[in-house]
């Protein structure tokens, strides 16, 4: 008996505190429905090319319809050299990419969200330069990954907040 009102009592804590699903509702629910009406917008270079492809692949394909929003994406990559020989030699780098995105609505134009979105890697400088090039690709595929995360991530908490039409 006192457990089952424990439970019953944790379990009225649990609904008064504000937790519900991010997801709820599947996919037609209002973050799924949001999700499906972004178009994302091309981004210039290499690193563009793999943070849109990676967005793309989160946010799902958009209907037949006309999008409802377009998300802007403006990227930041760099790569800075520390851990210096004593002959000045690198033997550490940090490739850090950080997007500035803006979700706009595509019939008004107006701004709906401007945020920022980041995360760097460290990358151990070796004798081959063959080696070196190569971690360095794998880290701008690996914080691509990371960055589009984020920036779903936050349209997920934008989507549930809001309402918007679908």
């Amino acid at each position: 008996m006192m457990r089952r009102s424990a439970l019953a009592l944790a379990a009225l804590l649990l609904a008064a505190c504000g937790l519900h699903p991010l997801y709820g509702g599947g996919s037609g629910g209002q973050v799924a429905g949001l999700m499906r009406s972004v178009e994302v917008a091309p981004i210039a270079g290499q690193q563009g090319w793999l943070v849109r492809t990676k967005l793309v692949d989160r946010l799902g394909e958009s209907g037949s319809a006309a999008p409802q929003y377009r998300l802007e994406v403006t990227l930041d990559d760099n790569i800075t050299s520390y851990g210096l020989r004593a002959d000045r030699a690198a033997t550490q780098e940090r490739r850090t990419l950080r997007a500035r995105y803006q979700l706009v609505d595509a019939a008004s134009g107006t701004v709906l969200l401007d945020e920022t979105a980041g995360s760097d890697a460290s990358i151990d400088v070796v004798s081959s330069d063959y080696a070196t090039v190569a971690a360095e690709q794998t880290a701008l595929e690996n914080l691509s990954g990371i960055v589009a995360d984020q920036i779903v991530a936050r349209l997920a908490v934008y989507a549930a907040r809001t309402t918007h039409r679908q």
